[in-house]
C-alpha cells in the first residue's frame, strides 16, 4: 500500500535512504552521504513523501518538493519486485509533469526511467559531488518520447 509519509516514518525511510544512496552511488564517498543525513531529515518534513508499506514495514518511497522528483528508493531486499514502478506510476497519477536528476552513472536508474517513459531533457554537472548528471522529465502530455 502507498500512504502518505508519517514522522514515526523517518527512522526507517532515512535508513532506506542512506543505504540505497551508498550501495547505488558507489562512485561517490559514503561519507558524503553520511553527511548529508541530517539536511535530508530536515528536508523530508518540507516535501511530500509517500511511502510503500507492507505489514507495516516500509520497503520504499518517493520524495516530490513541488514538481521536482527528489527521488524514489527502495529498500535493497525488496528491488526488482515492482515497487519502484508503483511509486512512480502513483507519482505519474498525481502529478502530471515533473522532473528529475539522476546520476549518469547510476545506469539502472537512467534505464528504469527511460523504460517507465520519461526522457533525458539535458546533461548537466552536479555541483556537490562533480559527478555527471541528466535531468529527466515526465509529461503526461507528451505522447512521443
Amino acid at each position: 500500500m502507498i500512504r502518505k509519509f508519517e514522522r514515526e516514518d523517518t527512522l526507517q525511510v532515512m535508513q532506506i535512504w542512506l543505504e540505497g544512496n551508498i550501495e547505488t552511488h558507489d562512485f561517490i564517498r559514503k561519507d558524503y552521504w553520511v553527511s548529508h543525513c541530517s539536511l535530508v531529515q530536515e528536508q523530508l518534513l518540507q516535501a511530500d513523501i509517500y511511502v510503500y508499506e507492507q505489514d507495516k514495514n516500509i520497503q520504499g518511497f518517493v520524495g516530490m518538493t513541488g514538481d521536482y522528483l527528489a527521488g524514489i528508493f527502495v529498500d535493497k531486499k525488496h528491488r526488482s519486485m515492482g515497487i519502484g514502478k508503483s511509486l512512480l506510476e502513483y507519482i505519474k497519477k498525481n502529478y502530471p509533469a515533473f522532473s528529475l536528476n539522476v546520476y549518469q552513472k547510476n545506469r539502472r536508474a537512467v534505464n528504469f526511467y527511460l523504460r517507465e517513459g520519461l526522457f533525458i531533457a539535458s546533461k548537466g554537472v552536479d555541483e556537490d559531488t562533480g559527478e555527471t548528471d541528466y535531468t529527466m522529465r515526465w509529461d503526461e502530455h507528451i505522447k512521443e518520447r
